[in-house]
């Protein structure tokens, strides 16, 4: 219903932001990653990406600072035993990359570490995760010069594996990391692999 809102940043704490579009404010749940970006820009100009959540006792409307974290909170979602507050859990002791660099590496600690999850939904989120990832690299076609980026092979299809968490295609995700310096740390090949996803 709602891909994104744009409007002033009327208020925001720690799980929560307002934006005033056009004199209707919205009242949204963010992650504390979100609300570290919101907080030094209080009456400027903002966007979030929305999900919305439909219940029977009524609608959340949900904030995300980037395409990023709502694609990694679409994904949490559909994992059983994952609600949104576990989601927005995760998402608020770990950054989109972190997280994709977790499930990629099965680090299931990291993940663990979020607010009322525990060391079995984290084992759960790991190993569903990965199956997806595993099932659309069988799906896809060959990567370009028979590069052999096979999940769990090393730093590059890692980073591969973590930009296909992200929400982005397998033909996106290798455009993006030919030209990225393969001896830096994992993480930095994913952000760097970001940044130019995002130009």
């Amino acid at each position: 219903m709602f891909y994104s809102i744009t409007g002033t940043l009327v208020t925001e704490e720690l799980n929560a932001a307002v934006i005033d579009n056009n004199g209707i404010a919205f009242y949204m749940t963010v992650s504390a990653k979100t609300h570290e970006k919101l907080s030094p820009k209080r009456g400027e100009k903002v966007t979030l990406y929305t999900y919305l959540s439909v219940k029977e006792d009524g609608l959340d409307l949900f904030g995300f600072f980037s395409q990023e974290e709502l694609n990694a909170f679409k994904l949490l979602i559909t994992i059983s035993g994952v609600g949104p507050k576990a989601a927005l859990s995760v998402l608020s002791c770990m950054t989109p990359e972190q997280f994709a660099v977790a499930v990629g590496t099965g680090d299931t600690k990291a993940i663990s570490k979020a607010k009322g999850l525990g060391a079995k939904t984290a084992a759960r989120i790991v190993l569903e995760l990965k199956d997806k990832i595993a099932k659309q690299l069988a799906e896809d076609e060959p990567l370009d010069k028979g590069a052999a980026l096979l999940p769990g092979k090393d730093n590059l299809s890692e980073a591969i594996n973590a930009l296909l968490v992200l929400g982005y295609t397998r033909a996106e995700a290798t455009s993006a990391l030919k030209t990225v310096d393969t001896t830096l740390t994992l993480e930095e090949i994913i952000t760097a692999a970001l940044k130019k996803l995002m130009k």
